[in-house]
């Protein structure tokens, strides 16, 4: 995951330092995002085992992610906005969607990306990689719903995947 976010921030620098040519980006203050793709990946047995959710998202003020230092008031280790990606995990069980708390969280936290200069509006693509077989659970068909928060604490949209279906074994 940290290779991941490490690949984020630069491809953000790399937009950004290309952007300063282009026309300024405006977007709403409060965050948008949009489902883009989920790619599965299977282990050495051929068992779907993980998966990559892809997002794209826009911030109209830049104050998307937190710094490793951003651990005090509404960031702290026992605050709801700890985490500032927030991932739901759903089973198809007998044909109704049903949210299932995991022993573990999806949830995870975007690291600091607004850009310097006047042009404070981001717009990119997000990355994370889940665990997608529970070996608590038979069934085999799950999606999630993710949305993210700014610093100022805008909660974006919620976003749903499409059904995934999990060769379990």
């Amino acid at each position: 995951m940290k290779l991941n976010i490490f690949f984020l921030i630069i491809f953000l620098a790399i937009g950004i330092l290309f952007s300063s040519c282009i026309k300024k980006e405006e977007y709403p203050f409060v965050p948008h995002i949009e489902y883009v793709d989920f790619t599965k990946i299977q282990n050495s047995l051929g068992i779907d085992e993980k998966g990559i959710l892809k997002i794209s998202f826009t911030d109209g003020d830049g104050d998307i992610g937190l710094a490793p230092g951003d651990t005090f008031g509404p960031f702290s280790r026992d605050s709801a906005y700890y985490y500032n990606f927030f991932i739901k995990y759903f089973e198809k069980q007998k044909g109704i969607i049903k949210e299932i708390e995991l022993p573990f969280p999806n949830n995870s936290r975007i690291p600091f990306l607004t850009p310097s200069g006047k042009n404070k509006a981001l717009k990119g693509d997000i990355e994370i990689t889940l665990f997608i077989n529970n070996p608590l659970t038979t069934y085999d068909t799950i999606l999630f719903q993710a949305y993210i928060v700014d610093r100022a604490l805008h909660k974006s949209n919620v976003i749903s995947t499409p059904e995934i279906k999990v060769k379990k074994q």
